[in-house]
Order: structure tokens, then C-alpha cells, then sequence
């Protein structure tokens, strides 16, 4: 049988890489990972979400006061939820509201040396 191609095929006798030049082969290489990498347009700051926000020249004893407000609030919801749970679930909660109670009492110290500064 005879083949059509002889075994092993004849090759050039220069390597394939001493034909290619080796300084546009890199920077064909770093144009394409750029191009992938890098992209042209210009990255967008982070938008941060202001939906909630202090006003900055708000009045200090006025935050606390709010904060005070809005510990209480929170106590009362959270104690008010526990007379209808029962085991762990209970606990928990009763350790929530033990938790924003020493918050009230923090706040509360707070509101009197305020007062006092004040005077």
C-alpha cells in the first residue's frame, strides 16, 4: 500500500518561531488583553443610595432625643411580639428587649448631660 504522504511529513527547515517576530507577537498578545481586560470607556463611580440619610447640620440633642424615641419604640415592639412566642423564639426576643433597654438607659444619661450642658 502506498501512502500518500511519506512518514513523517517533510517540515521547513526553519522553526516556526524564528519566522514569527517575537516583538509584534507581544504586543498583538497585550493589544488583544486589553481589548478584553481594559476596556475603553471609563469606569462609573459607585453611585451610593442616599435614601436614608442625616442631615449634616442637624441638632445634636435632637438626634438624641429621636434616637431615645425610636429605642423605646423598638422596645415596646419587641416585648410586645414575645407575649406570643413561647420557648427559645422567647428568649431571644426578651434578650432584644433587654438589649434596647440598656440602649434607652444609655440614651437617657446622654439627654440628662445634655440638659445639664445646656444650662
Amino acid at each position: 500500500m502506498i501512502k500518500p504522504t511519506p512518514n513523517p511529513p517533510k517540515t521547513d527547515s526553519q522553526p516556526a518561531h524564528k519566522t514569527l517576530d517575537a516583538k509584534k507577537l507581544d504586543k498583538a498578545a497585550q493589544k488583544a488583553l486589553d481589548h478584553y481586560l481594559k476596556p475603553d470607556t471609563p469606569e462609573k463611580p459607585a453611585r451610593q443610595l442616599d435614601y436614608f440619610i442625616v442631615a449634616p447640620n442637624a441638632d445634636p440633642e435632637g438626634m438624641l432625643a429621636h434616637t431615645y424615641e425610636t429605642f423605646c419604640s423598638v422596645s415596646t415592639l419587641i416585648l410586645d411580639l414575645s407575649e406570643d412566642l413561647e420557648g427559645a423564639p422567647r428568649n431571644l426576643a426578651l434578650a432584644i428587649h433587654q438589649m434596647g433597654e440598656m440602649g434607652v438607659l444609655l440614651l437617657e444619661k446622654l439627654l440628662d448631660n445634655e440638659a445639664k450642658v445646656q444650662r
